[in-house]
């Protein structure tokens, strides 16, 4: 679908030498032209327009000085720095551009008639006068030498098995005839001469010589050891020119028809596979010569007309069609013919001409895709590709037609050469045309219409003007733009000066003519080589960019034209770094080099890659550097790209064709020439919020249905407004089944915030402030919205808005469905109740259906689901004549059982009478329904204190003696309370149930020194213990002794004093603070902390070592070689689970197998993995674990301040101090610590990304971004808080 544009030609004149242009070569190192004449050599420099040397053959004598001497080849040398000349006469030249010196290398008796070097210069044939071949090295060593005209076919003959001869087989239409068909001579043209051509890889060379047999040209394939490979078959009419694509593939030549004349190609065995066919008349002209450019996308034909008249077509191919893209005509003048042509070897699409006047002409071409601008619907997405006479016009909103096919053609007198789109009248065009006439075509008839599909248009010829421009050259005109109805503007050449460019205004003629005339109204030279125009149409400003990338702006409306710097808003001029083939308003496409194409359309710029990728970027939140970044990571460099809204992987090479307007379609056309629609999924929801702000329901809601966009959107885009807008919902949609797909797709879930995030400048609302759930609120907007426009005719609809609620209704839904079938309606439109009872059906499980049936207690709704379902009814109908015969409450109760709603059986169960309190006591022990039993009976009830006693016995069961106490007792059970409150140690319950019931002193006593012994000195309760110890058993002795166990100094020495046991101090309490009755001393609580102490240095030491060995490993593994092979992507999508087990450590995960099925087995399998081993994967975590411990103990021992109390108190001052002073420098060197071993940025968290402000992307990434090895398997510990505030230490110790 696309067109060859000239974006600049170089025209030199006046650079007239000796004798006529005979062949050149470029120079590739510097850009000058090598033109070799019958007298000399001369390099000319056609940027600058002038001849830099010059050297003669004729003095020498290597050519004669009559002029008639001719060189049959010149190739230009870089790495010798020299220009190989062949001449007729037999010498070969080497011309030192160095010293301009000439030397003969080696001369030919018999003359030579042709010479090519191979592509990598290493080689050199040379054809002779005697028919031969010779080869030499690129030091002109001979190599071989073999005659071409050989009697063997080559190394690549064809083996027959023998079925017949060619005389007798099928020949196709031509019949018969064919086989005794005679080989035809060569034309009579034809200069006899070989002609030798390469292949790209320089691996095999083709040589195309006249059999002195038959008069005929034979074409014989040779490879780089001068081996015949094979010789073509008989190709009557094949002409002398002869030429290699160079991606190797095919051999180009033409051949004469008697009624047409063809360019075919051969393979390389001398096959003919493929045509096309010049359009020519018979005999009309003869073809000079076929010249491939590099990279094998142009076929230059260079032609001479019979008329007389030289020219030259350029021919592309796609889809295996041939597409002639530009005929350049030279016209009748001898001098201004070709006398050489040839493509630039570096540059591909320059094309070099030099004339016989010693005219030097440049071309320099490049692609483009000439497209309708318009941005509305009225566009028809026109694209025209040129074919000769012929414009293709496709029209891509109407249809998609693989090239050559199209929508409509318009036939024109002359091959085109330029086609523009006026930018008011969208679908309007014009062409010009090689014989310098521009052809108008506006809207005419109906090319065809159906009423299925919109109408197309084909546009008729609304005028043809002469353009009144200088066509000595051919192209005089190379950029065209219809900017209005009468006014053009083009960009010509200007005589002045080889580097600048002439801008012309052309508007229609106000003289009287035969012929209309588009005339220059005005012109304005630039300085510079203008390379590209383009226009927009919303501000009219025309934008020029130059050779060098510069940016230029044309005010053309303007009372005198004129051409100014392109400047942003700070003053800045505006450039590009490297010049853009294609370029658009506001947008720069070389801000990477990866860009394949790219099209601009409403707020989005959009582009492929060679990464084979297509982006979209919203215009008005990007930036240079944000797109530079964005393209830089590019395929599939960065793990997140697939998580990319903006990008879609796209076939290999795929490019833009255009968008249609107010439509969601991108065109893509593929290298071999097929197009392809996608319709890009920031495309689709532009435009769907563009349908939605406008309330276009039905247009929304179709394209999400045929894309799978979640309909959510609808709702989720303005929830306000749809809620306003509900009735104009359900007009449009207009459609039972499409109302019920959108409801059946409502879910919780905010698409606008997950899968489909607003753009920043979008105004999307939130969620609705009012309270319920968003599938609540619309369900019951839209079925009050039904029901009072027409409840019959959405009865299906209604039925969906109650199944779907997030509780489903479906007990509101059967009642409606029964009320349908007590009183059908007589509404047209009205669904009946089978039809209603079906469509339920489909929505709900029929068992389920039937299970909330049931739930209803209508024996006529069960029976009419059931009668729907498949169940049989041997199944049902017993048991529902069973519950028939029940009494009302023991039939719901028995129904609610069935269902397993145990809640509503015990309601209902508990009004059936005394002689069911059995069956009630059962249900509530088997379903553990006592706290809803307590409330269905009455306080002084005996069934009330049943229910109590047993919740009490559960309770018991459940390790939660107390409470069943506090039941037991407020239900009259005391002694079995009294019994639960010893059981737990709730001590002082205890001792009121036991003054409740009353119990006598001693047993009272013996109470209180139980529950002390037994129960609260083993919980470590040692203050309560001693209460009941002194109080209640009367010992306080024992008391006392309690509390110098617990290490209560303070409430021990009070009761000391209390009861004037000063014994007890001597006896008892200096002994546990210095000789170890009592689990916390001072010498004790020393080893403790030296212990802790020395247990903390070791982990913290070994933890330093394994952090800097797995940094080490890491770094190890970010420079390891990622082998480059077919399966380098799988390594790059596996750099997670890579840095995982190299960064851990020579142990596997062994625990992998080890099953999650019990809690037991996960926490074996945690104490596994943080298993403090030595090299073992977590040890990290292992030892974070250990030191938090540490930290944590040594902190809880700040209680060693009522130790120092008492220690100081008898005036053991010297272990007090040691006590304190070790305590102080475990706290000390853990705070120190602290900030080493819990790093910076350790406790970031790994886990995956979630919330109202993530995106389904953002998820999908967080969950696929590499994890740290330290916290892949195990959570990072947090870092331990230290009670600062606690104050310990004694300031009157030392």
């Amino acid at each position: 679908m696309r067109n060859l544009r000239l974006l600049k030609s170089l025209r030199c004149l006046k650079l007239q030498g000796p004798g006529t242009p005979q062949c050149f070569t470029v120079r590739t190192d510097t850009g000058t032209l090598l033109i070799a004449s019958e007298y000399s050599v001369t390099e000319l420099d056609t940027r600058a327009g002038q001849v830099v040397n010059e050297v003669s053959l004729t003095v020498e004598r290597y050519l004669p000085e009559d002029g008639g001497g001719t060189v049959v080849g010149i190739q230009d040398l870089p790495d010798q720095e020299s220009v190989c000349v062949a001449t007729a006469t037999g010498d070969v030249i080497l011309y030192n551009l160095n010293t301009n010196q000439l030397e003969c290398v080696g001369s030919v008796d018999s003359g030579l008639s042709a010479m090519s070097w191979s592509p990598d210069q290493e080689l050199v044939t040379l054809t002779t006068g005697q028919d031969t071949i010779i080869m030499m090295t690129k030091n002109f060593e001979p190599i071989t030498e073999v005659g071409i005209h050989q009697d063997d076919f080559g190394e690549g003959k064809f083996i027959t098995v023998g079925w017949g001869k060619k005389e007798t087989q099928f020949h196709g239409s031509e019949g018969k005839h064919a086989a005794q068909r005679k080989t035809i001579p060569a034309m009579s043209w034809d200069d006899r001469r070989p002609r030798v051509t390469w292949r790209g890889d320089g691996q095999l060379f083709a040589v195309s010589s006249v059999c002195p047999l038959t008069g005929a040209r034979k074409v014989r394939v040779w490879n780089r050891e001068c081996v015949l490979q094979s010789t073509s078959e008989t190709v009557n009419g094949l002409e002398q020119s002869l030429c290699w694509k160079p991606s190797g593939s095919l051999i180009a030549a033409t051949q004469r028809h008697p009624n047409k004349h063809s360019v075919v190609f051969m393979e390389k065995n001398g096959l003919l596979h493929g045509d096309f066919t010049l359009p020519f008349g018979k005999e009309r002209v003869k073809v000079k010569e076929l010249l491939w450019n590099s990279d094998s996308t142009v076929l230059a034909v260079w032609l001479e007309d019979m008329t007389p008249g030289e020219g030259c077509q350029l021919w592309t191919v796609g889809n295996y069609h041939w597409y002639l893209k530009q005929n350049l005509y030279f016209g009748s003048d001898p001098q201004r013919a070709p006398a050489y042509v040839s493509w630039d070897p570096e540059r591909p699409l320059r094309l070099h001409l030099v004339t016989r006047g010693w005219v030097s002409l440049n071309y320099d071409w490049g692609w483009s895709t000439d497209h309708s601008h318009g941005e509305d619907g009225h566009d028809n997405a026109n694209v025209a590709v040129i074919d000769g006479d012929k414009l293709l016009v496709s029209t891509f909103r109407q249809c998609v037609v693989p090239p050559p096919m199209c929508a409509y053609d318009l036939q024109l007198p002359a091959p085109v050469n330029l086609v523009t789109f006026q930018r008011q009248r969208t679908n309007e065009l014009a062409a010009l045309t090689a014989d310098g006439h521009i052809s108008v075509y506006g809207q005419g008839d109906f090319l065809y219409y159906d009423p299925h599909t919109n109408v197309v248009l084909r546009p008729n010829i609304v005028a043809v003007y002469r353009v009144a421009v200088d066509q000595e050259e051919p192209l005089a005109l190379r950029l065209l733009l219809w900017l209005r109805e009468d006014v053009f503007l083009g960009v010509g050449a200007c005589t002045d000066g080889p580097s600048q460019s002439k801008m012309l205004i052309l508007g229609p003629s106000e003289a009287q003519g035969p012929q209309p005339t588009l005339e220059i109204r005005s012109h304005v030279e630039v300085e510079g080589h203008v390379i590209s125009m383009c226009h927009s149409s919303k501000t009219g400003t025309v934008a020029l960019q130059l050779e060098d990338g510069q940016i230029r702006k044309f005010l053309w409306d303007s009372l005198k034209p004129s051409v100014v710097e392109w400047q942003d808003s700070t003053g800045c001029r505006i450039n590009f770094p490297d010049p853009c083939v294609q370029t658009a308003l506001f947008t720069i496409e070389e801000v990477a080099s990866n860009v394949s194409s790219f099209v601009v359309y409403d707020d989005f710029l959009l582009l492929t890659t060679h990464s084979h990728t297509c982006r979209c970027f919203r215009l008005t939140t990007l930036t240079v550097k944000g797109l530079q970044v964005a393209l830089a990571a590019d395929g599939g460099q960065n793990q997140n790209d697939q998580n990319d809204e903006t990008l879609r992987k796209i076939e290999r090479g795929s490019r833009i064709v255009t968008v249609v307007p107010q439509d969601t379609r991108l065109i893509l056309q593929m290298p071999r020439g097929n197009l392809e629609t996608i319709r890009h999924r920031a495309l689709v929801l532009a435009q769907l919020r563009k349908w939605l702000d406008s309330q276009r329901f039905r247009e929304a809601f179709e394209c999400m249905r045929k894309l799978r966009i979640n309909l959510n959107l609808i709702y989720d885009h303005n929830p306000k407004v749809f809620l306003e807008s509900v009735e104009t919902f359900l007009r449009q949609l207009d459609s039972i089944n499409h109302i019920n797909l959108f409801l059946t797709e409502l879910k919780e879930e905010d698409t606008t915030t997950t899968m489909y995030p607003c753009p920043v400048n979008t105004t999307g609302q939130s969620a609705p402030a009012a309270c319920g759930k968003k599938v609540d609120i619309v369900c019951d907007a839209l079925r009050c919205t039904m029901e009072s426009m027409d409840q019959h005719k959405y009865c299906l609809s209604i039925l969906t808005s109650h199944v779907k609620k997030t509780v489903p209704e479906l007990e509101v839904a059967l009642q409606k469905v029964h009320e349908l079938r007590v009183n059908p309606p007589s509404a047209a439109n009205a669904v009946s109740a089978e039809e209603a009872l079906k469509y339920l059906l489909f929505l709900v499980n029929v068992n389920e259906l039937y299970e909330h049936s049931l739930g209803t207690y209508d024996f006529d709704l069960v029976l009419m689901v059931a009668e729907k379902s498949q169940k049989d009814p041997k199944e049902y109908l017993p048991f529902l004549n069973m519950l028939k015969t029940l009494e009302p409450n023991y039939q719901r109760y028995s129904i609610d059982k069935h269902l397993k709603r145990y809640r509503k059986a015990l309601h209902h169960l508990s009004k059936c009478g005394e002689e069911h309190f059995t069956e009630a006591l059962n249900l509530v022990k088997d379903q553990r329904l006592y706290s809803e039993a307590l409330g269905l009976y009455p306080t002084d009830s005996p069934q009330y204190k049943a229910l109590s006693c047993a919740y009490a016995e559960y309770l018991v069961e459940q390790q939660q003696a107390e409470q069943a106490g506090l039941l037991l007792w407020r239900c009259g059970e005391a002694t079995r309370a009294l019994q639960a409150f010893v059981g737990s140690a709730s001590w002082r319950n205890a001792l009121c149930v036991a003054e409740q019931i009353p119990l006598p002193s001693d047993q009272l006593a013996l109470l209180a020194r139980d529950l002390a012994g037994t129960k609260l000195i083993e919980l470590r309760r040692y203050t309560e213990a001693a209460l009941l110890l002194e109080r209640y058993a009367k010992d306080c002795e024992e008391a006392i002794s309690a509390l110098i166990t617990g290490a209560v100094w303070e409430e021990a020495l009070r009761l000391v004093y209390l009861y004037n046991r000063h014994d007890i101090i001597e006896t008892n309490f200096k002994p546990a603070l210095l000789e170890g009755k009592t689990p916390i001393l001072h010498d004790k609580v020393l080893m403790i902390f030296r212990s802790q102490k020395a247990m903390f240095t070791r982990h913290k030491t070994r933890l330093s070592v394994v952090r800097e060995l797995k940094e080490k490993a890491r770094l190890e593994l970010l420079d390891e070689d990622v082998p480059d092979c077919p399966e380098a992507e799988l390594y790059s999508e596996a750099s997670s689970v890579m840095t995982g087990s190299h960064a851990g450590s020579k142990y596997s995960h062994s625990n992998s197998r080890i099953s999650s099925r019990s809690s037991k087995n996960r926490r074996k399998a945690e104490r596994k993995k943080l298993s403090l081993k030595e090299g073992t994967p977590l040890e990290d975590m292992a030892l974070l674990h250990a030191l938090a411990e540490i930290i944590h103990s040594v902190d809880k021992m700040r209680e060693v301040h009522s130790l120092l109390k008492a220690l100081v108190l008898f005036q053991f001052d010297g272990q007090a101090g040691r006590l304190q002073h070790a305590y102080g420098e475990a706290l000390q060197m853990i705070e120190v610590a602290l900030p080493e071993v819990w790093q910076e940025g350790l406790q970031q968290t790994q886990a995956p990304i979630t919330g109202p402000n993530s995106t389904a992307n953002s998820i999908m990434a967080s969950f696929q971004q590499p994890r740290p090895s330290a916290t892949q398997d195990s959570e990072t510990p947090p870092t331990p808080k230290m009670r600062n505030g606690v104050k310990w230490k004694l300031s009157i110790l030392k």
